[in-house]
């Protein structure tokens, strides 16, 4: 059985994230995308990535953080659900790719609980590498399309 799993961290803020790299799909340049009218301001717009129309979201953004303007470091990770029934592919413009972490299941530690002040439904737990912490994030959560596309929605605030 499977003890280790395999993250793609990048940053966000100066602040490291990984998501589990079984959901990424592939890593891009940024470039352009078309813009859609009345969409939640971290939703950049789509691409059409072969034939597929793909929503891209500003993560930082999405996070409640500061926009950033985008620069030759920053990428769209796209990433895809591994739920068949309700399948979802989605970019995600970071500031810049980090590295690729391979971390024990044992110790990936739980994200404490912050009271209603934080909205924490997006991390999955807390991974200690080299001194520093890692956010690794709850794909299925972060690409939920009732969550994404709710244009009432108030943004979560991971602010680091």
């Amino acid at each position: 059985m499977e003890h280790e799993q395999e993250y793609l961290t990048f940053v966000l803020n100066d602040q490291e994230f990984g998501v589990d790299i079984l959901c990424v799909q592939e890593i891009r340049v940024w470039s352009s995308v078309t813009p859609l009218p009345n969409k939640p301001s971290y939703i950049k717009g789509v691409i059409n990535l072969r034939g597929i129309i793909i929503p891209i979201v500003d993560l930082r953004q999405r996070f409640g953080l500061a926009p950033l303007e985008y620069n030759k470091k920053t990428v769209t990770i796209i990433l895809r659900t591994q739920n068949t029934r309700k399948p979802m592919v989605v970019g995600i413009v970071v500031d810049a790719v980090s590295e690729v972490y391979k971390f024990d299941k044992n110790a990936i530690r739980t994200a404490p609980e912050f009271g209603q002040h934080i909205d924490n439904c997006f991390v999955k737990g807390l991974a200690d590498i080299d001194s520093k912490l890692i956010i690794l994030l709850e794909t299925q959560t972060l690409l939920d399309q009732d969550e994404l596309y709710n244009v009432n929605q108030v943004q979560p605030s991971l602010a680091v």
